[in-house]
């Protein structure tokens, strides 16, 4: 088994095949680069990536590259799925919380600024015969919690031509299928309220699993806490007793906006990950309690 760790979108990431030789290693040295392109394109925080392009040519038809194009494609459909309640459309909403900048400089004052509604996402237009897209002026995109759980799944769909592969990015995690000996892969769940004590250790054949949170992002503005996952149907970081929300889907981006939707939703997620056969959840909540989906203790050793 080889394993490569670096830095990516803000993040520790993790790259892992399971087979040895040296055609192995030189695929695992690919993974940084594939994920700076990624980043370049997608990042909110850099000036000159695609993204902040788009955003600040709002109100015109804008051609996007196969990057950007299949990424908001993806943010499109997952807010379609989660009934607008996962959607791109919240950068504004983000920034007015006073995530004006990357985590690892601390957040920035909170920015006033216009909210959109929790419906904008549908008022984007695409063109997918020329793969182009137009903003309504005033509305910009964060695409950075499924441009993560959108790469995982790439660099594990590129990765397994070498052997059955794992990415870790920054707490999305794909996995291509079984490991070499045909046994699944062990992924812990970790525990903010006691790092020595793990909340479990899930076996995953295939898929991918995303975990969401307020333990980590969140800072004071005056006497009050805010965290960046924002609830759309208000505009403003969510109100919930969930600490953290972690689920397994089969993929990393559909766990991605799963986890997120937990999070926000509460036993209202709970409720929708039930009735989606590949799906299982657990929410951790600020007293310590678990709350757990019926098919969650099938996937854990």
């Amino acid at each position: 088994m080889q394993r490569l760790e670096f830095r990516a979108m803000g993040c520790q990431m993790l790259a892992v095949i399971d087979d040895e030789g040296e055609d192995i290693i030189a695929a695992l040295q690919q993974v940084p680069e594939w994920f700076a392109e990624w980043e370049q394109c997608l990042s909110r925080f850099r000036t000159d990536s695609e993204l902040s392009q788009l955003n600040g040519d709002a109100g015109f038809w804008m051609p996007l590259s196969e990057v950007l194009w299949a990424v908001l494609i993806t943010a499109i459909d997952v807010a379609q799925q989660s009934g607008g309640i996962v959607t791109p459309t919240l950068l504004d909403a983000v920034k007015a919380a006073g995530y004006t900048q990357d985590f690892a400089a601390g957040p920035g004052d909170a920015a006033p600024t216009h909210i959109p509604s929790a419906t904008a996402w549908t008022t984007i237009e695409l063109d997918t015969r020329l793969r182009a897209v137009r903003l309504p002026e005033g509305l910009h995109l964060d695409l950075s919690g499924i441009a993560k759980g959108w790469a995982a799944d790439e660099a594990v769909r590129r990765l397994c031509a070498y052997g059955p592969a794992l990415i870790d990015a920054g707490g999305d995690i794909a996995v291509s299928g079984p490991m070499a000996d045909g046994a699944p892969w062990p992924v812990g769940v970790e525990n903010p309220l006691d790092p020595d004590v793990s909340l479990g250790l899930l076996m995953l054949s295939g898929g991918g699993v995303a975990t969401s949170g307020r333990d980590y992002r969140r800072w004071k503005v005056g006497d009050t806490w805010h965290h960046h996952i924002i609830d759309p149907r208000s505009g403003r970081p969510a109100e919930t007793d969930a600490l953290t929300a972690t689920v397994i889907a089969p993929s990393a981006r559909e766990a991605e906006m799963a986890a997120k939707l937990l999070f926000i939703l509460g036993d209202e997620g709970m409720a929708w990950i039930e009735d989606r056969p590949g799906y299982a959840g657990m929410m951790l909540c600020e007293d310590g309690t678990q709350q757990e989906s019926s098919r969650w203790a099938s996937s854990l050793a």
